[in-house]
């Protein structure tokens, strides 16, 4: 496992632009950790639509899924006044990016590649 690599806030806005061009169509999940309510899966295995910074209304969109009759909505996960963004790469083509909101709730983004059918 890769050390974690923290984003400066003036560069969050290219480091999404990159990651979503980099992992579209790659399989998503989003994962919430607070401590008020432990760790809680907010979707798995969801085609990664992309992910944004909007400096302006201070909030990250992560959007999922709305890219096939399969996952016909898009779902989005909203990261108010985030604090800190942070990512690893565990193996190759793989990134783990973990933001920590404005109240505190640290969200986990864990995007895969997905796996190759058989010829």
């Amino acid at each position: 496992m890769s050390q974690a690599t923290t984003v400066d806030r003036g560069k969050w806005a290219e480091f999404f632009d990159t990651l979503s061009a980099d992992h579209a169509g790659h399989s998503a999940a989003i994962e919430l950790l607070g401590a008020d309510f432990g760790d809680q899966f907010e979707t798995e295995r969801l085609p990664f639509a992309y992910a944004s910074y909007d400096s302006r209304d201070d909030v990250i969109v992560i959007g999922v899924g709305g890219n096939s009759a399969r996952f016909p909505v898009l779902l989005r996960h909203m990261i108010d006044h985030p604090t800190e963004i942070d990512f690893t790469v565990p193996e190759p083509a793989e990134t783990d990016v973990r933001i920590v909101g404005g109240d505190g709730t640290a969200t986990l983004l864990r995007l895969r590649p997905e796996p190759a059918l058989p010829p």
